[in-house]
């Protein structure tokens, strides 16, 4: 199989080839894409879209630790929240 990964002239921005949307709505994502992200079966991915722009996909765990991150910059040092 042909290599489809392609850069956008950024090391950020990567194209890791197509997927058809199956009869029950689901795609195979590429195995590159997998791998550069650590995305392995069983793990929860959350679907983000905006209108213009399209579809984007997240590991669940990653926003998991954004978050504890977040909200642990509220904490104060002695472990009450700050008010």
């Amino acid at each position: 199989m042909p290599n489809h990964r392609h850069n956008h002239n950024s090391k950020n921005h990567i194209f890791f080839g197509s997927t058809t949307v199956g009869e029950r709505g689901q795609i195979t994502i590429p195995i590159e894409a997998r791998e550069q992200f650590s995305i392995n079966p069983g793990d929860k991915l959350l679907v983000f879209g905006d209108i213009e722009k399209g579809i984007g996909l997240i590991k669940a765990s990653e926003l998991n630790q954004f978050a504890e991150r977040f909200f642990s910059s509220f904490q104060s040092k002695d472990g009450d929240d700050k008010k």
